[in-house]
């Protein structure tokens, strides 16, 4: 059991709701294995109470803390620099103090790309579907475009919210043509994909047995694609269990969340840290 005394340095998550977040797990879990004089705690954060929150955090010394929803976009105007790749996507997920101010980045960018790079694929062949076009898909567009996807293709359910997507990039420094497509259309696209990314929630706990992709869909996609989804409760997710019946490489998002969360805390600590520790220690919490 690490011992907190007054020298002890604080990082953190802050959210709405908050209670759910698995990051002080894999934290904490890195800092004992480093013995660093740190601690991880989560704050739950109201909307309202947001700026109140920075301001103390600031006043009592805390290093650095990661953002989750509500407050990934909100966060921003409260910070004196924020990273070309936190602009692209359009949300902070990663705070750290400067002696100019709080600095804010976004490390689901790297988090979803660290898996892709381990392979050996010529991702300037690559044309990417990515299901949904909510925040977390921002981050995956960002991130296939990063390693140089030529076009991307979103699918989502509501052509008004698409448009909407398509849209906001418009004027941004995206290096990937971005098209959009309503579902009803992914039968006829899923063949000429090598990447299929679900950043829906179908299929996340409690709703285990759903599948954002259909048994027949699934079947057109190639046997040599990759799957990805960034749900990484249950384990395989059924999106996952299909992919891999069809003979696709599977990645689940339990890789996302320990690789932005080892990005995030190399940032605040200024050292190298144990990715193998913070993925057993999640992989063992649950189990439980």
């Amino acid at each position: 059991m690490q011992l907190i005394t007054g020298k002890t340095k604080l990082l953190g998550v802050i959210g709405d709701p908050v209670e759910h977040s698995l990051s002080p797990v894999m934290h904490n879990a890195a800092i004992a294995h480093l013995r660093v004089n740190y601690v991880y705690v989560p704050f739950p954060v109201k909307g309202k109470d947001l700026e109140k929150a920075i301001a103390g955090f600031e006043a009592i010394g805390v290093v650095g803390f990661n953002i989750t929803i509500p407050h990934k976009q909100a966060i921003i105007p409260l910070l004196s620099e924020v990273s070309a790749a936190a602009q692209l996507v359009g949300a902070v997920n990663t705070v750290w103090r400067t002696e100019t101010g709080w600095c804010g980045t976004n490390t689901d960018v790297e988090g979803f790309l660290a898996p892709l790079k381990e392979l050996d694929r010529d991702w300037t062949q690559v044309t990417p579907i990515i299901l949904g076009n909510g925040g977390a898909a921002r981050a995956v567009v960002v991130g296939c475009a990063e390693i140089g996807c030529p076009k991307i293709r979103v699918v989502g359910r509501d052509r008004a919210k698409l448009e909407e997507f398509k849209q906001s990039w418009q004027n941004s420094a995206l290096k990937a043509d971005l098209e959009v497509h309503e579902w009803s259309e992914l039968a006829g696209l899923v063949s000429d994909t090598k990447l299929l990314v679900n950043t829906t929630p179908v299929g996340m706990y409690p709703k285990v047995n759903e599948s954002p992709v259909d048994a027949a869909v699934m079947e057109k996609m190639p046997t040599d694609a990759i799957a990805y989804d960034l749900i990484y409760t249950p384990n395989p997710t059924q999106f996952l269990v299909r992919a891999k019946e069809r003979g696709a490489k599977a990645i689940d998002g339990l890789e996302m969340l320990v690789e932005q969360g080892a990005s995030a805390l190399k940032i605040w600590l200024q050292q190298p840290v144990p990715v193998d520790v913070m993925r057993r220690s999640l992989r063992q919490y649950l189990e439980h």
